[in-house]
């Protein structure tokens, strides 16, 4: 049923504005009636976006600390971290087995697979389809029941986007329309099209079931899937990401920064995981193989064995090979920052510098006044009277790994895509989302950080280090304020003060060559400690101009302990740690597989994920990545667009368009026909 809309008339309408107020908005009132150049366009638009304010608010989808894992993260995306199974069980409760359910769920998840599956194994494979469209057809009412017609078909194939509109437009249980409605679903299968219409519709229903997508940092290092995860990003109907440090180190490599790209490459190799820079990125790795087997021929190179190697059956090189390389890149790397540390003394981070501290004949190092023993001693490499300077053979393979870096076309998109979608933090509808800390002195005051000579803290700090993160890359080419930004990128990694460190120090040469548990302990900066107290969460709160009653802190980088206790929830809920494990490597610490959290119009509901075992056995067998609802808070009213930051933003469109209207009463703009 379609309504008039009803156009306001001078008779109509009171006097909002007064007319030195439109004189004085002219210029912009112009600007604007090029779009709604007469009373019916604004008026019909007003309606819209008023309509659009009282619709239910869209879902939020909030992930962290991907680190790689493809395959775990490609499913919470399918299954909307529990999203979809909510919505089939709200369609069809009892009226549907927990084995159908669970296979109608495989099919929206994986269509394709599951309809490829479905041919070998039904009967009657028409029958199935019909089945099957009802089904998913029902599904996607749902999910789009809370969005205007012009957004759903945004999303619409376009050859199937009428048929697609009357299946989910038309009440299919009113008498007089079964017939209609069994009709094209008849018809559909009957032209061989249902296979198509049907994974168009899982498509639509993977669109809806998420307004917008958060990443709440670390998409790399350590799974093999990086690349294939900034794709489905960069191709996201709407997604943001605040990076984390180990965004911040893939993307000063990428913008030139040779100590990033030493330790891209570094703990690429540590996780035998290569596929990422030579199948992902094109970056060539053959000129490190050459040197290392050059230089480290004969050295066994045994505590640079790859971490997880039995778990990786790609690997294209030997065990061996990859130690030498993995070496090799970590003594360039050891250089590379001593030099960064050398030019930038107020990072204050001599405690990081440690080659000059070698003593090369007795094989020790001495820290603290104190001498320890080394574990490996073969530095062919390292010039005892000026240790971190490259010898020419590593000065050149860290120009054709620059090269490889900067050339590599798929990277350099990526990294444009990280920093169109990407903020140090972001503040959307209540909630402060950043991936680590805000550096705290231990009385919980904001802590004053020396950026280029200027001292900052609190929200204007990481807004600072989110221009120079933008100048690192968008900086004219080799000028000085590149090459410094370049550097702070380096500092952001694993600087003591920076947001996305915040600890003492970064143990990396420690942990390689002193067996010692004390001298490779990190110690966290203050805001660990005290982000678990409310007071301290409501400061920070406060700083980002939010109500600490109506607002949340969300991050994550520090893995939460399930094993040891740990809650997500800290500071009575005004603080959630979403960082459960994605990656592998830290599923025995944390006892789980990651955590995820949604925000709809009901409220916020925190999830717990086991692991997820794989594809082939979610397709044949209905397996689902197991999760629980850690947190669950709804709301008396449910919240509407009206109640969002979007909200606002229409708000304020609606009170101009109210504007153009009073200037086109009274002949201040004239409409046009």
């Amino acid at each position: 049923m379609f309504f008039p809309i009803f156009v306001p008339t001078k008779t109509f309408y009171m006097s909002t504005y007064s007319h030195e107020q439109l004189i004085q908005d002219r210029r912009y009132l112009e600007l604007l009636s090029q779009s709604f150049p007469n009373v019916t366009s604004a008026a019909t638009e007003i309606v819209n976006l008023q309509a659009i304010l009282n619709l239910p608010k869209g879902t939020e989808h909030f992930v962290s600390d991907l680190h790689g894992e493809y395959t775990a993260f490609t499913h919470i995306l399918k299954n909307a971290s529990g999203v979809i199974r909510r919505k089939v069980d709200e369609v069809f409760g009892m009226n549907l087995r927990q084995s159908d359910k669970d296979q109608l769920c495989s099919l929206i998840y994986y269509p394709a697979e599951k309809i490829a599956l479905a041919k070998q194994t039904e009967k009657d494979i028409d029958d199935w389809f019909r089945t099957m469209i009802f089904q998913v057809v029902a599904v996607a009412r749902m999910v789009a029941s809370k969005y205007t017609h012009s957004k759903i078909r945004k999303h619409l194939p376009s050859q199937f986007t009428y048929v697609i509109e009357e299946l989910l437009f038309e009440k299919s249980e009113e008498e007089d329309k079964q017939g209609y409605y069994s009709a094209i679903i008849s018809s559909i299968v009957d032209i061989g099209r249902a296979e198509e219409l049907i994974i168009a519709i899982c498509e639509l229903i993977h669109q809806l079931a998420i307004d917008t997508l958060h990443i709440v940092g670390d998409v790399y290092d350590r799974g093999p899937g990086a690349c294939g995860i900034m794709e489905i990003l960069c191709n996201y109907h709407d997604f943001d990401i605040q990076w984390g440090n180990h965004d911040i180190s893939w993307m000063g490599a990428a913008a030139g920064n040779w100590a990033l790209i030493a330790n891209v490459v570094r703990i690429s190799i540590r996780y035998a995981n290569v596929e990422t820079l030579e199948e992902g990125y094109s970056i060539n790795l053959l000129p490190l193989a050459t040197f290392a087997l050059d230089t480290y021929g004969h050295d066994p190179c045994t505590i640079f064995q790859a971490c997880e190697f039995e778990e990786n059956t790609r690997m294209s090189r030997s065990l061996q090979l990859m130690a030498k390389m993995h070496k090799a890149i970590s003594i360039i790397q050891f250089k590379l920052e001593g030099q960064i540390i050398s030019r930038h003394p107020e990072f204050n981070m001599e405690n990081h510098k440690l080659l000059h501290l070698i003593d090369f004949e007795k094989h020790t190092i001495n820290l603290d006044g104190k001498s320890y023993p080394l574990s490996d001693n073969h530095f062919p490499t390292i010039n005892p009277m000026d240790p971190y300077k490259l010898s020419a053979e590593e000065e050149q393979l860290m120009r054709q790994l620059y090269h490889s870096f900067t050339s590599s076309e798929k990277l350099q998109d990526h990294l444009k895509c990280l920093y169109s979608h990407g903020s140090l933090f972001l503040v959307r509808n209540n909630i402060l989302l950043y991936h680590a800390a805000i550096p705290l002195n231990a009385d919980g005051t904001f802590k004053e950080v020396d950026i280029m000579g200027v001292k900052y803290k609190g929200k204007a700090m990481m807004e600072r280090f989110d221009q120079v993160i933008r100048a690192a890359y968008f900086a004219e080419k080799h000028s000085d304020e590149k090459q410094i930004a370049l550097d702070y990128m380096w500092y952001l990694w694993c600087g003591p003060d920076s947001p996305l460190y915040n600890k003492d120090k970064m143990t990396t040469f420690e942990r390689y060559f002193i067996d010692d548990e004390q001298i490779i302990k990190e110690i966290k900066g203050a805001y660990y400690e005290l982000a678990n107290q409310k007071d301290t969460c409501d400061n920070i709160l406060r700083e980002f101009g939010l109500d600490p009653e109506k607002s949340r802190i969300i991050n994550g980088h520090i893995p939460v302990r399930t094993t040891k206790g740990e809650s997500p929830m800290r500071a009575d809920g005004r603080r959630l740690v979403i960082d459960g494990g994605f990656s592998k490597p830290y599923h025995k610490t944390t006892g789980i597989a990651g955590y995820t959290l949604i925000y709809n119009s009901h409220g916020v509901q925190l999830v717990q994920h086991e692991a997820f075992e794989s594809k082939e056995r979610a397709v044949k067998e209905g397996s689902d990545i197991h999760s629980r609802v850690q947190l669950e808070e709804f709301k008396y009213r449910r919240m509407h667009v009206c109640d969002t930051d979007k909200g606002m933003k229409l708000q304020k469109q609606i009170e101009n368009l109210r504007k153009l209207l009073e200037a086109y009463r009274y002949g201040i703009i004239k409409e046009k026909v």
